[in-house]
């Protein structure tokens, strides 16, 4: 028998009721990023491992790009929080406009007060000034430019100027630029080489596997206090053909399953109750899906 939910319930109180239903200590697969669910895939390992050479070795300008979903912005967050008492980061995202309002995104990333109505030249010299202080206090600057495929190409020319801000063995400045894969077609046009010469680390994330996609399932069950078998190997295959690989994806449809799965008391989740989730059609990511293969 189907149980029902009152109106009066809120949204987490019901999500605890499946908590308590399968034994979690906490939600699987929720969206709020969290060191402890960091899945490591093979090539989320690798990318890391391309992250960190990056940053070590001083490289000016570090690539990845990847499909929306794929773990750019958590394995940068992860990366960062390893470093953090000897970095000082800005986060520019999505960023517009032309010369002098990049460097405008900047200093304001970095919480350094400008004058909005001074040359681009003072701009230039105080954000010259703040970087030689973060050195003086042996901290690098690092900034990570997401959603950077949306940066003209005037602004990621003035990418490439600001990294000449570095002398010799001095480094004062780091960029990472993050985005869609169209990102490094954009970098790899003639007029933009200068730029490509100075990437020193390049990673691109791709989609997961269908086994690395079993493995994201179960361990995420066993990190929140569950078996790990809540879901069966033909759900698990299914949920990789609905949502390519992309874990973000992945999370949100094994978290609308245990919420169908417990409705229905049922203590584990199988290709039948995925399947009721897409044809009541509340994995809006499927919709999306389907509608880009009519289309093609």
């Amino acid at each position: 028998m189907n149980k029902v939910v009152e109106t009066s319930q809120t949204p987490a109180a019901n999500v605890g009721f499946y908590m308590d239903f399968f034994g979690f200590r906490e939600r699987p697969f929720s969206l709020v990023p969290d060191p402890e669910f960091l899945f490591w895939s093979a090539q989320h390992r690798r990318a890391y491992s391309v992250l960190e050479f990056g940053i070590l070795s001083h490289a000016p300008i570090t690539l990845v790009t990847g499909g929306v979903g794929c773990g750019k912005t958590t394995l940068l967050r992860e990366l960062l929080r390893q470093f953090e008492d000897r970095v000082t980061v800005g986060l520019i995202s999505n960023a517009q406009g032309g010369r002098g309002e990049l460097i405008q995104w900047v200093l304001n990333s970095l919480g350094v007060r400008f004058d909005p109505a001074v040359g681009y030249v003072q701009l230039f010299q105080l954000l010259q000034d703040f970087l030689i202080e973060e050195y003086a206090r042996g901290h690098r600057v690092i900034l990570i430019f997401d959603e950077a495929q949306n940066l003209s190409r005037e602004s990621l020319e003035e990418l490439r100027m600001l990294t000449n801000i570095n002398s010799g063995k001095d480094e004062l400045l780091q960029l990472v630029l993050v985005g869609q894969p169209e990102l490094r077609d954009i970098i790899m046009q003639p007029s933009l080489r200068q730029l490509a010469q100075r990437i020193a680390a390049s990673f691109h994330l791709n989609p997961l596997d269908a086994d690395s996609v079993q493995a994201l399932i179960t361990f995420r069950l066993r990190t929140a206090g569950g078996t790990g078998s809540e879901f069966t190997e033909a759900a698990a295959r299914r949920i990789h053909e609905v949502t390519r690989g992309v874990p973000r994806l992945v999370n949100q449809i094994c978290d609308m399953c245990l919420l169908y799965a417990w409705s229905t008391d049922n203590y584990q989740v199988d290709e039948q109750v995925v399947q009721a989730v897409l044809d009541d059609g509340v994995f809006f990511a499927a919709q999306l899906a389907a509608e880009e293969e009519n289309r093609k």
